[in-house]
């Protein structure tokens, strides 16, 4: 007797599971920029962090799945904590989120006790509650604009981001973390010179995380950008594409974003500036744990009481200012 075993579902056969699971369960299915495709073609919504935060505040219904990494989840939950916030993958961290911790945020404070503490959302809800403001790539240079000049600031975890704001608004009394990205600071500048010698005419759309942001962003003068060079967060990069005359772009940020760029733009072109660029993290969200979470309603995303509220104040106010 011959037992086979059961064909492995294709991924119009899953993704057809995921949209009749989601409705049954009444479930809104978020995707970061970064998802692999088949998870943004079966999302009710893609976008990038901030957007994710806008998204999960605004929705009525009872379920949120987050495909993303972890603290997004986390930023779902503290939004709404009556609400089941799932998540496919709770190990799907982030390198720029582990690059600060609670003991080292609570000594940086002491050192500095009268400074604003702005994180970027790339943090743990531990982090968020020790925060006045959190901010997005997207919105951070508004954010800090909005705090008045003679207060010191605290800005965490991503130092390439902080010394892209504190050259941009000459904020002299900033001071900033060490972390990064491994997947944006991995991003070489002769990577990106190479592609830009092979495309002259291309629009580059560099990430603020980026590592080589300082190399490839300014001209011989500081405060001078190169011709053709935006610094914008994947939402931005999304906009300026739309709106740009031009047909070519050169792209410095996690690959996963070139998918929806692809899709929303078809005759368009977009260059990955390094193909390397990969977020593991975000890649271990697949559509059979997808499947997997709406049909067992877990893992669940639980956020300490303790943390809850005072994350939720510095979540609010990023809401609250626009880029």
């Amino acid at each position: 007797m011959t037992i086979t075993s059961p064909a492995t579902p294709s991924t119009a056969e899953l993704q057809k599971a995921v949209r009749r699971l989601a409705t049954e369960r009444q479930a809104v299915i978020l995707a970061h920029n970064y998802q692999v495709p088949e998870i943004q073609d079966v999302a009710d919504f893609v976008g990038d962090s901030l957007g994710l935060a806008i998204e999960a505040k605004k929705t009525s219904s009872p379920v949120i799945l987050m495909c993303g990494v972890y603290f997004m989840a986390e930023t779902a939950k503290i939004l709404n904590p009556e609400r089941t916030v799932l998540i496919p993958d709770p190990t799907a961290g982030c390198s720029l989120a582990d690059s600060i911790t609670l003991r080292d945020l609570k000594n940086w404070k002491r050192e500095h006790p009268d400074a604003v503490v702005v994180s970027y959302v790339n943090t743990t809800a531990a982090i968020k509650a020790e925060s006045d403001y959190c901010v997005t790539s997207g919105n951070a240079e508004a954010v800090v604009r909005s705090i008045p000049a003679e207060h010191e600031i605290l800005f965490l975890p991503d130092q390439f981001l902080g010394a892209w704001l504190k050259e941009r608004t000459g904020r002299a009394n900033m001071h900033i973390w060490l972390g990064e990205c491994h997947v944006h600071a991995g991003i070489r500048p002769d990577e990106i010179r190479a592609k830009q010698e092979a495309l002259p005419n291309a629009d580059l759309l560099i990430h603020p995380e980026c590592g080589c942001a300082s190399a490839c962003v300014w001209a011989s003068g500081r405060g001078l950008m190169n011709p053709n060079t935006f610094v914008l967060s994947t939402e931005g990069m999304v906009k300026h594409a739309a709106t740009s005359a031009n047909d070519t772009f050169l792209v410095a940020t996690e690959t996963g974003i070139l998918h929806r760029l692809n899709k929303e733009m078809p005759g368009k072109r977009f260059i990955a500036a390094d193909d390397n660029a990969v977020c593991g993290y975000m890649k271990q969200i697949t559509l059979e744990k997808v499947r997997d979470t709406l049909r067992d309603l877990a893992p669940q995303v639980e956020v300490p009481e303790r943390d809850m509220a005072r994350a939720r104040v510095a979540i609010e106010r990023m809401l609250s200012v626009t880029g």
